[in-house]
């Protein structure tokens, strides 16, 4: 490269994913009442260097595939070896546990991989999570009986979440004070009104292999 030319800059592209990226912070995209409804696919954009992004393209042809569908199915590739954790000789992957991880509202989908998967969650996300296992309203009162393994799998009232869930989020990045809550402590506590737990956060479902 001779002496005062620059580097080309790195090119962006849009892909279409089916679902938005699991690390996306929960703050930002949000709809009243329980999160966004996502549409049939979203937009996301990827920048590539100039080297990288010809090289894509030259596979893609060899595929008969354009980038964006390249790159598409590139992600699903690696989304079906991914591997989350390790369970005695068996690994968990996330291909087998996607029907459980996803949700079309936001709330749930939070509360589902908080559940499964805590170590997944960001910082941002631990401390959201945190909020909302100190709000005793929406919690079960009877969780405490549950064996210490799957309290908090069996006590969480989805409902209710996705009724607050803005007011939570918009608390636990510091756009509201923690007084604006003080309407859910309020709330009546839960009793035997709670909805059923899904099986795959009981326990007694066994994953798929």
């Amino acid at each position: 490269m001779t002496k005062g030319t620059k580097k080309p800059a790195a090119r962006k592209i849009d892909t279409p994913p089916d679902s938005e990226e699991p690390g996306e912070e929960p703050h930002r995209a949000g709809r009243k009442g329980g999160g966004a409804k996502l549409g049939r696919s979203e937009t996301v954009t990827v920048r590539l260097d100039p080297r990288l992004r010809y090289l894509a393209e030259l596979v893609a042809r060899k595929h008969r595939r354009t980038l964006s569908s390249f790159v598409e199915w590139a992600l699903e590739q690696q989304i079906n070896s991914a591997v989350l954790s390790q369970e005695s000789t068996d690994a968990v992957r996330l291909v087998d546990e996607a029907e459980s991880l996803w949700d079309p509202d936001e709330a749930d989908r939070f509360a589902q991989l908080a559940l499964m998967h805590p170590d997944l969650l960001t910082h941002q996300e631990q401390v959201l999570w945190k909020l909302i296992r100190q709000t005793p309203t929406l919690s079960n009162p009877k969780g405490s009986q549950v064996p210490l393994e799957h309290r908090e799998s069996r006590d969480l009232h989805f409902r209710r979440l996705r009724e607050h869930w803005d007011l939570f989020r918009h608390v636990a990045y510091g756009e509201l004070l923690d007084s604006a809550l003080d309407e859910v402590r309020r709330l009546p506590t839960l009793n035997e009104n709670l909805e059923p737990i899904p099986e795959y956060l009981t326990g007694t479902a066994k994953r798929s292999k």
